[in-house]
């Protein structure tokens, strides 16, 4: 039989029974991710900014959105678009002031929704006045507020810099004849945690920001704030042997790590009533309950590299695999995360964000016939999973790369210096801009697309980065009338996981796991369970029910206008649906 769209049932089932002691606002949240620099601008400099966000906040509230966070709001010189902070204490001119600020709050708490700001402790700016003082002297007061190699001693051994020409993370300062440490760009000197008196700095600072009413953090490679300071010499064997062969989990297995964030817990979080996440830079599934298990009183929550890491060749600056990735493996990995909260700690799920592409893009099919459909099954995957979902700006409306064909279009630090060490190796040019178009930072910030005036409505300047050509047809403004588009199935998707507990703590069971286009699986048990079914392929393919499992025919959600439910499923390219086992 065919059922119509317009009949499925949006109706919650009765809740999924869990120990009340383990459930928290923060694991039933949608966590809404805002670029703030390419969302609303709200004075025609280019530039989104906070007043901007204020205005659109009730299409935001509108989204049925829980917490929404924001990339980095601090004062910064933006050498890494804010993730090199000048002051702690202070708001980026370009995005406004603290009233500004104070004004945006106070309007997210009327409208129920929460905020999380990006805390980037493992390194400031250049230009924040604690390194301008470090660097000033080595007798200076603030000098062990960074990591200092004297030259006398030589050059320090290596370390990498992700975001240098040179791959180097070490940078010669003359004015103190000495070289400091920074894991990314040379403007972003990497902080002191093994100080007492930089720690305390740090705890203060967030004190001060959660007594302004702030409801969260999001840490900023934060699995890489800990420093062996003796600095021993690190060869490839001792990587491969100790730390499975990459320097993110040697930079994420400092000697102090779990002591300065059970320190953070204790003279900061347990204060609040607060989310705390982990960038999970470097963690691997064997290290992730270190971090998140409550019995350990550090951080709620973080976000692994294993899932957005799949499909690109090896050696490769984020070029893909021409044959793509494997479904297959990408049901394994994120089958396998799953497995290691499902007794301990909460995960979260995401498919992109500031560091990724658009995910359309990278895990969909962003040709014009397929845009839709595998936009909503991306949005129904990461909406039906046992983990806190983190939901990308834009994503919403099926936003795709912008794909740029020259280096001068992009803005972003690490795709202009990487372009820079392939120039200087006399590499290959070409294969590395064709490779960005898919993998590049910068296809995810591009400007918000609101409607099909000038700029997308985004800004009446000249927006700081390009707006992507599709605006005229992919904005708010065309969705919002639309019951079936991208924008209005990612509100229905939202309220369903709210009426339904079981797709938040329910038990998750893979299904047909061998299967090359079909991921399949079950939330869960008994009178409450439903089965989400997605084709991850461009194909019409019939999937049948295991043995034994009965569904009602009418979905609970479905991507399409109808739905072949027998002892099989056909589904249509991309088809994402929703049903409810009997």
């Amino acid at each position: 039989m065919l059922f119509a769209l317009s009949s499925c049932k949006n109706k919650p089932t009765e809740t999924v029974q869990t120990d009340s002691a383990n459930k928290k606002w923060w694991k039933e949240a949608v966590v809404y991710q805002i670029y703030p620099r390419s969302f609303k601008d709200s004075d025609g400099d280019g530039v989104g900014d906070l007043k901007g966000i204020i205005s659109k906040l009730d299409y935001v509230k509108s989204l049925g959105v829980d917490v929404i966070w924001l990339n980095p709001i601090f004062s910064s010189p933006n050498a890494d678009n804010g993730y090199d902070i000048s002051d702690y204490g202070g708001i980026m001119k370009e995005f406004g002031t603290m009233a500004d600020f104070d004004v945006m709050l106070k309007a997210m708490h009327e409208r129920g929704l929460k905020l999380v700001l990006d805390l980037v402790a493992n390194h400031s700016s250049d230009e924040h006045d604690w390194f301008k003082q470090s660097r000033s002297s080595r007798t200076n007061a603030y000098r062990e507020y960074y990591h200092w190699w004297p030259s006398e001693k030589g050059k320090p051994p290596f370390r990498p810099g992700s975001f240098e020409v040179d791959g180097s993370g070490w940078r010669f300062d003359s004015l103190t004849n000495a070289y400091y440490l920074h894991y990314f760009s040379f403007k972003q000197p990497d902080l002191n945690w093994e100080n007492p008196k930089l720690r305390k700095e740090i705890f203060d600072m967030m004190n001060f920001w959660f007594d302004k009413g702030v409801d969260g953090f999001r840490m900023d490679v934060i699995p890489f704030i800990s420093k062996d300071t003796s600095f021993p010499v690190i060869t490839q064997q001792i990587l491969d042997e100790k730390y499975g062969g990459g320097w993110d989990h040697y930079q994420a297995s400092g000697p102090h790590l779990h002591d300065y964030l059970q320190e953070m817990n204790k003279e900061v979080l347990s204060k609040h009533d607060v989310m705390s996440v982990a960038e999970g830079a470097g963690v691997t599934a064997s290290t992730a309950h270190h971090f998140v298990d409550e019995d350990r009183k550090e951080l709620n929550m973080l976000y692994h590299f294993e899932g957005v890491s799949l499909g690109y060749l090896p050696g490769k600056f984020k070029q893909m695999d021409p044959k793509g990735y494997s479904l297959v493996e990408f049901k394994k990995i994120y089958s396998k995360w799953d497995s290691v909260f499902a007794e301990k700690g909460w995960g979260t799920i995401y498919l992109g964000n500031h560091d990724q592409p658009r995910m359309l893009s990278r895990w969909g099919n962003d040709a014009p016939e397929f845009r839709e459909a595998s936009s909503k099954l991306l949005t129904t995957f990461l909406m039906t999973m046992r983990a806190t979902p983190y939901y990308y700006f834009g994503d919403e409306l099926g936003m795709s790369n912008i794909k740029f064909d020259k280096i001068d279009d992009y803005k972003d630090i690490e795709s202009i210096n990487m372009y820079k060490q392939i120039q200087s190796k006399g590499g290959d040019l070409k294969e590395f801009l064709e490779a960005q178009k898919i993998g590049a930072r910068d296809n995810g910030r591009t400007p918000f697309q609101w409607d099909a005036t000038p700029n997308a409505g985004f800004t009446t300047g000249t927006p700081w980065i390009k707006v992507n050509l599709n605006y005229k047809k992919i904005n708010v403004g065309a969705e919002e009338g639309d019951i079936n588009s991208c924008l209005n199935y990612f509100r229905k998707i939202v309220q369903l996981r709210k009426n339904n507990k079981v797709l938040v703590y329910g038990k998750y069971e893979l299904l047909d796991k061998e299967n090359p286009k079909v991921y399949a699986y079950t939330r869960g048990e008994g009178a409450e369970k439903i089965i989400v079914i997605l084709n991850f392929s461009k194909e019409k393919v019939d999937w049948s029910l295991p043995s034994g499992l009965t569904v009602d025919a009418t979905p609970l959600l479905n991507n399409y206008q109808t739905i072949a439910v027998s002892g099989s499923i056909s589904l249509e390219p991309y088809q994402a649906v929703i049903l409810k086992v009997k």
